[in-house]
């Protein structure tokens, strides 16, 4: 049975994937902040009080698999903080590059090191769940600016997916960066996305966890390390077309540009 590793499964997309995994019958481990959520999923297993955002979350997790290797590695874990120019934000921005491109440097050497990646020809998948706000090919004068540390942590996950996939190419690790899809989550609510929802083809957690696994399992290989890519395809990132041309010319999944 394999392993799956879903960092930051509490809620949302994170513990729709767990949840999908599980009902595939593979081992899925999930980590929460403080505790499982209520009425969590039975087949889940979890290792508790792991914040991401602080230097001991990837030593705490490599503890918490018990030496037990892990075949697919979903970070997932997020956070998103409201800006604008006339009001940015330190704290939160200092707290999505944590989140969002330090962690996963610290929770993927944590594993390597304590020997929880598997090598060679059926080595390890790890996946790190970025945005296509990440793309500074994406950006485009229409949306404006603002959001400085959200997207900007995100293209900084990318840079460090593509990094981490340069170390661990000749091990047989593979490392993708994704775009899961624009959620109606209370994530995006918080930040005033849901008036987009309708227009933006915004999905449901769940919707976007079976397309992201159903991907990682059938598409995502050693191939692909390093690439960014969004498994279902143009049709909610609202500056494709502009972009990147016709959209119904776009393959889906669609990788996408830095």
């Amino acid at each position: 049975m394999p392993n799956v590793l879903v960092v930051g499964a509490t809620r949302g997309l994170g513990y729709e994937i767990a949840k999908r995994y599980a009902s595939l019958e593979y081992s899925v481990t999930g980590t929460a902040r403080s505790g499982p959520p209520e009425h969590a999923h039975h087949d889940i297993q979890w290792i508790s009080g792991v914040d991401v955002a602080t230097e001991e979350a990837g030593k705490k997790i490599a503890e918490g698999l018990k030496g037990h290797k892990q075949d697919i590695v979903i970070i997932t874990a997020g956070f998103f903080g409201k800006e604008s120019f006339d009001e940015p934000d330190y704290s939160a921005e200092v707290a999505m590059y944590k989140t969002s491109a330090i962690a996963p440097v610290f929770i993927t050497h944590h594993l390597h090191k304590a020997g929880l990646l598997r090598t060679g020809s059926h080595g390890s998948k790890i996946i790190i769940v970025s945005s296509e706000s990440g793309s500074i090919t994406l950006r485009h004068e229409s949306e404006g600016g603002g959001m400085f540390g959200h997207h900007a942590s995100k293209a900084a996950s990318n840079m460090v997916g593509k990094l981490l996939s340069l170390d661990l190419k000749d091990q047989g690790v593979a490392v993708g960066l994704v775009h899961p899809g624009f959620m109606r989550t209370e994530m995006t609510r918080s930040v005033g996305f849901d008036q987009f929802w309708d227009a933006g083809g915004a999905v449901t957690p769940a919707e976007a966890a079976k397309s992201l696994v159903q991907w990682v399992n059938e598409d995502f290989d050693i191939s692909m390390t390093g690439q960014y890519w969004a498994p279902r395809g143009p049709g909610d990132i609202g500056t494709a077309g502009p972009v990147l041309g016709d959209t119904d010319k776009l393959s889906t999944p669609l990788q996408l540009p830095w």
